[in-house]
């Protein structure tokens, strides 16, 4: 046999010596019913509508819930509900309709560099307050440097949240 009848007549050849002979109601239904994978978990994460920049506050209308699928989205990598991240502010650019990194957002600064903020020390009774410079921004906890305006000295304190610097021990 030459040409391409030989080569479909040994292709039926084939199939019929590896499917061997088939008989009337000789069909196996079960092998159809087993399942081949299982099925991925939906997992609703909140996504960017819209492209969010860095230094950005996160608003709830910038928001909106998605539904994903996979093992990669379960757990702490990514913010798992919109009050997580609403009044935090981006690090890094957002995406539209991308799930958000934990570690994307941050939050708001207390205190500002370059803006005046109130520095205090506190021993028991005794309270000594004075204006400084920050010369790095801060969140809630964070220690800073700042320069004294007065004695032009460099100061360290902890970020307080409500936008005073602590000095001194604790």
């Amino acid at each position: 046999m030459r040409g391409w009848l030989g080569v479909v007549t040994c292709a039926l050849v084939g199939v019929a010596v590896v499917a061997g002979p088939l008989r009337a109601g000789e069909y196996d239904y079960e092998d159809d019913m087993e399942p081949t994978q299982t099925l991925a978990q939906e997992h609703v994460l909140p996504v960017p509508r819209v492209t969010i920049y860095p230094g950005d506050v996160i608003t709830e209308n910038m928001l909106s819930d998605r539904p994903f699928f996979g093992a990669e989205y379960e757990g702490r990598g990514f913010a798992g509900s919109q009050g997580d991240l609403v009044g935090r502010v981006a690090r890094q650019t957002l995406l539209p309709h991308l799930p958000i990194a934990a570690t994307a957002v941050r939050e708001p600064h207390a205190v500002v560099q370059g803006r005046p903020a109130v520095v205090y020390f506190q021993s028991g009774s005794l309270i000594i307050s004075a204006t400084a410079m920050p010369l790095q921004a801060g969140v809630a906890g964070e220690v800073i440097s700042l320069r004294n305006t007065d004695s032009g000295t460099t100061i360290r304190g902890v970020v307080q949240g409500d936008g005073t610097v602590r000095v001194g021990l604790p």
